[in-house]
């Protein structure tokens, strides 16, 4: 996470966090009555990326998974709720993050989870980092401090 795509994720999706609790805080508290399925769906939104948002910061095999199931909720969502939003618009008086497949915010709420998808599939898992040094030392220790010759 200290740079490149895995840095942009967690920046948009810190990002996104504040924006979709913010909106929805606001909504919920002062016009709940004019749309309260879009206000509750935008606070879902929030709290999917707030999850997601902390997972990548977190780190370690756990939170990745965690990750990556959340990016597959919220695909769903988007998928869900964009599709709804085109079907059946009376349903939705006011706009959600996830309306038209996120077209109030350039389609990132679209593009965001497939990119964290594909980006935490390619991650290596936490057995992967460890390696064997047997070959080349002579000793069954690993080169990550955890085996004999580590201690």
């Amino acid at each position: 996470m200290a740079s490149g795509p895995g840095r942009l994720l967690v920046t948009l999706y810190g990002i996104f966090t504040v924006g979709a609790a913010s909106r929805s805080l606001y909504q919920l508290s002062t016009r709940f009555d004019e749309a309260p399925l879009a206000y509750v769906l935008s606070a879902v939104a929030a709290v999917v990326y707030a999850f997601i948002t902390v997972a990548l910061v977190r780190g370690g095999e756990g939170a990745r998974r965690a990750a990556l199931a959340c990016c597959g909720a919220e695909l769903l969502g988007v998928l869900t709720v964009g599709t709804w939003t085109l079907v059946e618009p009376s349903a939705f008086p006011d706009a959600t993050v996830w309306s038209d497949y996120g077209m109030g915010y350039l389609f990132i709420p679209l593009v965001l989870p497939v990119t964290g998808l594909l980006w935490l599939r390619r991650q290596p898992t936490d057995g992967s980092e460890r390696t064997d040094t047997t070959s080349r030392t002579g000793t069954t220790g690993r080169t990550d401090g955890t085996g004999p010759a580590g201690r």
